[in-house]
């Protein structure tokens, strides 16, 4: 087959080693595993290949996440959010070429880093008032941004959060979310021709690595105490608001 002439092989383990290494770090810090992926996968595939890959990757290890998670999913949240997720995707797909949405990266990246001070590092449960109808635009927006980065899973988690879910049933309520968002996102880079076939190799090598590391991340989020989780979100959160700056603001000067 002409197509495995193309593939490496050290591609592959890379991949796998990457997925595996930043969704053990996604487990335990609330998300943002897409998001650790950006800046090498860029360097890796190229910046045009990168979300429609990194979406596949991740896509591939939900099921092994709800599966694990699965007594801790929100429904009442999942509910509200998940309807205008998939049309923000499919939306989102058909747009990918056409749209640069760089100043909303600033804004979110800076709204991202500004959790260190609303949360105190931590110390404060709640930094503002979240009513569960916020979860409909909500979803609109964040699985737009997303579709057209590759990753906009942490800045869900003050939301979440400030509505009172925590650890276990916020990794479980965002698995299950993720993976319809998921399906809108994967049938939209498909139809739109996005994903070529040696993507797919890519992407099944890194959901294959994603999987084993939700695995291993629930091990050790079974340990961890409240403080040192949201220690963990706020940490991620930050880490991803600097990579947006910094993906956006060379695009913008």
């Amino acid at each position: 087959m002409e197509i495995w002439q193309d593939i490496s092989f050290w591609m592959l383990a890379g991949l796998f080693l990457l997925g595996a290494g930043t969704f053990t770090l996604s487990t335990i810090s609330g998300g943002g595993g897409a998001m650790m992926q950006i800046p090498i996968l860029n360097f890796l595939v190229g910046t045009t290949q990168t979300a429609p890959l990194i979406n596949l990757g991740a896509f591939i290890s939900r099921p092994a996440r709800i599966a694990l998670f699965w007594k801790y999913i929100n429904w009442k949240v999942f509910w509200y959010y998940v309807p205008t997720a998939m049309i923000g995707a499919l939306l989102a797909s058909w747009l990918f070429t056409e749209v640069k949405i760089y100043w909303i990266q600033v804004i979110v990246g800076l709204f991202l880093i500004s959790t260190f001070f609303q949360y105190r590092f931590g110390k404060k449960d709640r930094s503002f008032k979240v009513e569960l109808w916020y979860f409909i635009p909500l979803g609109l927006m964040i699985s737009m941004v997303g579709t057209f980065t590759g990753g906009m899973g942490p800045i869900l988690n003050p939301f979440l959060m400030n509505v009172g879910i925590d650890k276990e049933e916020l990794v479980a309520t965002k698995a299950a979310q993720s993976f319809f968002l998921g399906l809108s996102q994967i049938g939209g880079y498909t139809f739109f021709g996005l994903l070529n076939p040696t993507l797919w190799i890519y992407g099944i090598a890194l959901g294959l690595g994603a999987s084993l590391g939700n695995y291993f991340g629930k091990k050790i989020l079974l340990k961890m105490s409240k403080l040192s989780f949201r220690r963990w979100v706020i940490a991620l959160m930050v880490i991803s608001g600097v990579v947006l700056l910094l993906k956006a603001i060379p695009a913008l000067l």
